[in-house]
């Protein structure tokens, strides 16, 4: 294999520009490289980020609210096919009801699985609101009580479990159940079931001063900052802020998963990827994750992945647990790194072990 960090700091040269910074990791079997690349501002006032950087994760959130339902299944909490109606039917307002296709509802694997049948985004949105530049946080009106008011005039598409349609207003809606359930706030109930057994101290809702310190700026528009999201009720959708340093331990996880180690959360990741609707004959989803398997052709290589992105970044998370491979991309910039992390996965998964 070509020198792990030689290839890591090419992602990241790759995934930086002007104004924009990027740390990439690299996981092969026992080795964890993490480099950074550009500036996190523009001119002498921006600063090369590094392993310690935050970056909002946008939603690769999706995997770490999908994580918090396999742990709270598992302790009996909730259910996976227990309705959304079920776990919040002592929060809606009067007179409202969840939407369901006929009489079939929709339950919360179907949240994790994007086959609810509900929209991508909640009634009223348009997706061209998430791409204007300099506006602030499109989800911000997006508060728990207006989210439940909403549901009495949402239309769901398709029976839950027929077909894959990627939601953000399912997945918020997931975390917002989760957290109404376990009694807690979503940040709370991250750091709770996720954060906490595995280490993590810099993957939060809310940084803390400290860590606001950290937090790399939106990419810049006009010659100002982007922004920054939080989402308001749909947080479980794509709020979290997290580190490449963060993301490698929880990657490491990921790829420990079923060799006995004894990690709290293995039977956790293991359940999350039990759980899988086929897409195609190359794609899945499991609880959070896209899979996918390349053609023989491009070397059959399995993929587990999420990517994301908010109003001034953009992330990458991907693993091959049968290669013991994990890649990180994060950036404070409006362009996908979707490419470079892929490269970068391909690469690693070629290399001779």
């Amino acid at each position: 294999m070509n020198d792990l960090g030689s290839l890591v700091q090419q992602t990241a040269d790759r995934a930086a520009g002007q104004g924009v910074g990027a740390v990439v990791a690299g996981l092969a079997h026992d080795t964890v490289e993490i480099r950074g690349a550009g500036r996190t501002g523009p001119g002498p006032s921006g600063e090369r980020p590094g392993p310690d950087t935050l970056f909002e994760i946008g939603s690769v959130t999706k995997v770490f609210t999908s994580l918090a339902l396999a742990r709270l299944t598992l302790a009996g909490t909730v259910t996976l096919d227990e309705p959304l109606a079920a776990v919040l039917a002592d929060a809606l307002p009067p007179g409202v009801t969840v939407p369901a296709k006929g009489r079939q509802p929709f339950a919360l694997r179907h949240l994790a699985t994007h086959t609810s049948g509900l929209p991508r985004l909640p009634t009223g949105m348009l997706l061209t609101s998430l791409l204007t530049p300099n506006k602030p946080d499109p989800y911000a009106h997006c508060t728990p009580e207006w989210l439940l008011a909403s549901l009495g005039r949402t239309k769901v598409r398709a029976a839950p479990g027929r077909s894959f349609r990627y939601s953000n207003l399912g997945a918020g809606l997931l975390g917002l159940a989760l957290a109404h359930r376990a009694g807690l706030e979503y940040g709370e109930l991250v750091r709770k079931e996720v954060c906490e057994p595995l280490g993590l101290t810099d993957t939060v809702l809310v940084p803390d001063e400290r860590q606001a310190a950290r937090l790399a700026p939106g990419h810049t528009a006009g010659g100002r900052p982007v922004p920054g999201w939080d989402l308001a009720g749909l947080a479980g959708a794509g709020a979290l802020k997290s580190t490449a340093a963060d993301l490698a331990v929880f990657l490491q996880a990921q790829l420990a998963a079923g060799d006995g180690d004894g990690s709290p959360l293995g039977p956790a990741i293991a359940l999350t990827r039990e759980v899988r609707h086929q897409v195609n004959p190359f794609a899945w989803m499991h609880l959070g994750w896209l899979g996918g398997r390349l053609h023989a052709r491009q070397g059959g290589h399995l993929r587990i992945w999420h990517n994301g992105g908010t109003g001034g970044y953009r992330s990458f998370t991907a693993f091959d647990p049968e290669k013991r491979i994990g890649v990180i991309v994060l950036a404070n910039g409006r362009r996908s790194v979707d490419t470079a992390g892929f490269h970068l996965l391909r690469t690693l998964q070629s290399a001779p072990a």
